[in-house]
């Protein structure tokens, strides 16, 4: 009889194997994969309700528009049977006959004629074209008609001055495109209050001149710029107990690097078993806000908790991405932009090293043999924000296609790198009174295919619904909905300080593709927050969420216990 000798420590792997994909893969999936996920695109907690910039930032002087002499020798009265008006590229003919119609076919004064000629003026100035206008040039009347020419204004020249570090290009390019030919008043307010809204400028004021020619003005910009360098602390209990709840950090942000707008972050965060370090960097491309990017994420974390610190549970991963994102349309009040980003991650998960002197991969949901997965992907977004004085609409759309490149992970039935899957986020944010809001928000994401749990839709948590632990659900297609109120109990005016009452309610859920669903699947709470803001320098927030679906507590955390807390703060 032939005997088949096995090495003990791969016997050993395979029944922790089953034991841990039996018993407590969930867990396993939600502490060391989870937290390598992709960092895909979030909405902020809040988003602020600001007043739009006052039309003040612009001066226009009241004799812009041109208005040439009527030329020659004209007779005490004529009759027009025609008005030919040339050179008007805002007005259709229709638009200009309605001006002219009431001044044909009887005899005409020269005080008449200006009166058309004003008339036609006056259009342009009423709908913004303060430097365009009409004249009648020299000509010999034929068949009754008159000829009426427009001289629709342009911007020759915008002086900038900066008081600090910024390129006078970036404000004079953006400007160019806000004062094209024909000058509209209006459009380049618009142009200015844009600038207004940017936070590299603290303030902006500018002045429209006549220019040395007819129909032409100057435009005289004064900025100042903003401090661009801040440093922010930064403290919660948002990670995963399994490698520390308590998530400490330190983010250093540079809004205008090299003085073209270009923007790096570098962002360090530490718990009890993880480190992440973060780089962020995007440069502007275009003067209409388009920009490029480049993402990169390092991380590597241990499970902590018990009973699992035994296995010694070790993952690390890298995340890598160039990004770009173009608004199409972009005023005060509104953008609608698209982005296009091609990321590549990687992690790397095993275990045992301290039990049998060797690691081995973890046997995670398409890893191969040394716990290792890769993931490319090519990401299409849609953002869509608009803003009023009382309320705030945003919305974010993306989509995601796994693509096998860069050695990606490639499984025949396994979850892998070759996928498809849709993400989708609402926020509505409503003034009901002064310092008392309403906020709504939602999640949806949804798959045609299996995915590794670098994609999955993770539920639990601070940001998705409180009352339970950070990510206790990862599945391939999930949802999510909150409603949240915001009540003034305390304002301090010495130090600029608010406190609110945040009730709410969480509601969530998730099912997979293929694989079994969790149970339960849908997670609901509600509970109350606690909200402290103390100018733009600290902003504080504990929120204790009660459960509503019942699902076991793996630990006694302040999570498991609906308690969540975040505090940031800014040094600069």
């Amino acid at each position: 009889m032939t005997l088949l000798r096995v090495p003990i420590f791969h016997c050993l792997r395979f029944c922790l194997s089953i034991w841990m994909c039996g018993v407590c893969g969930g867990l396993i999936a939600e502490s060391v994969l989870a937290q390598t996920r992709y960092a895909q695109s979030e909405f902020p907690e809040s988003i602020d309700i600001q007043p739009l910039p006052s039309e003040r930032i612009l001066d226009i002087p009241i004799d812009v528009a041109p208005s040439p002499a009527l030329p020659g020798t004209v007779p005490e009265s004529i009759v027009i049977s025609a008005f030919e008006v040339i050179g008007s590229t805002v007005f259709s003919e229709s638009d200009l006959a309605t001006i002219t119609a009431p001044y044909l076919n009887r005899p005409l004064t020269p005080a008449e004629l200006f009166e058309v000629r004003s008339a036609i003026t006056q259009r342009y100035v009423d709908q913004g074209y303060v430097n365009s206008g009409a004249y009648i040039p020299p000509q010999t009347l034929t068949d009754g008609i008159l000829q009426i020419q427009v001289l629709e204004g342009q911007l020759t020249d915008i002086n900038v001055d900066i008081v600090g570090r910024l390129s006078p290009n970036y404000v004079r390019s953006r400007l160019a495109l806000a004062g094209s030919t024909p000058l509209n008043s209006e459009r380049l307010l618009d142009g200015l209050r844009l600038l207004q809204l940017d936070p590299l400028i603290q303030n902006i004021t500018a002045e429209l001149a006549t220019g040395t020619e007819p129909g032409t003005s100057i435009l005289d910009v004064e900025v100042t710029v903003a401090d661009t360098f801040d440093v922010e602390l930064r403290t919660d209990n948002n990670r995963s107990p399994s490698v520390g709840s308590w998530r400490r950090g330190i983010a250093l942000t540079e809004g205008n690097l090299l003085g073209q707008g270009d923007r790096i972050e570098l962002e360090y965060l530490n718990t009890s078993g993880s480190d992440e370090v973060k780089l962020d960097y995007t440069f502007p491309v275009n003067a209409r806000n388009g920009t490029i990017g480049w993402q990169t994420s390092l991380s590597d974390s241990s499970v902590i908790e018990d009973p699992f610190t035994v296995l010694d549970i070790q993952s690390e991963s890298q995340t890598y991405g160039v990004s770009f994102r173009q608004p199409l349309v972009q005023t005060p009040n509104e953008e609608l932009a698209l982005g296009l980003r091609l990321t590549h991650q990687r992690s790397k998960t095993d275990f045992l090293s301290d039990v049998i002197g060797e690691s081995v991969g973890f046997p995670s949901p398409g890893a191969d043999a040394d716990g290792r997965t890769r993931l490319s992907a090519l990401r299409f977004s849609q953002e869509w924000t608009q803003t009023g004085n009382r309320e705030v609409l945003a919305l974010f759309s993306e989509f995601s296609l796994g693509l096998d490149l860069l050695e990606a992970t490639v499984n025949d039935n396994a979850p892998d790198s070759q996928f498809f899957a849709w993400r989708g986020q609402a926020q509505w944010v409503k003034l009901l009174a002064p310092e008392t809001l309403l906020l709504l928000k939602g999640g949806l994401q949804l798959s045609g295919d299996d995915l590794l749990p670098l994609e999955e839709f993770g539920l639990g948590g601070q940001q998705t619904v409180r009352g339970y632990r950070q990510n206790v659900l990862l599945t391939d297609n999930g949802f999510s909905l909150s409603g949240e109120v915001r009540l003034p109990v305390f304002r301090a005016r010495e130090i600029n300080g608010l406190l609110q009452l945040a009730p709410f309610v969480d509601m969530g859920g998730g099912w997979n593709h293929n694989g079994t669903n969790p149970d339960p699947n849908v997670l609901v709470s509600t509970g109350v927050g606690l909200l402290w803001q103390q100018g733009d320098r600290l902003t504080a927030r504990l929120d204790w969420g009660i459960p509503l679906v019942d699902i076991d507590k793996r630990t006694s955390s302040l999570q498991e216990n609906g308690l969540y807390f975040s505090i940031n703060y800014r040094l600069f």
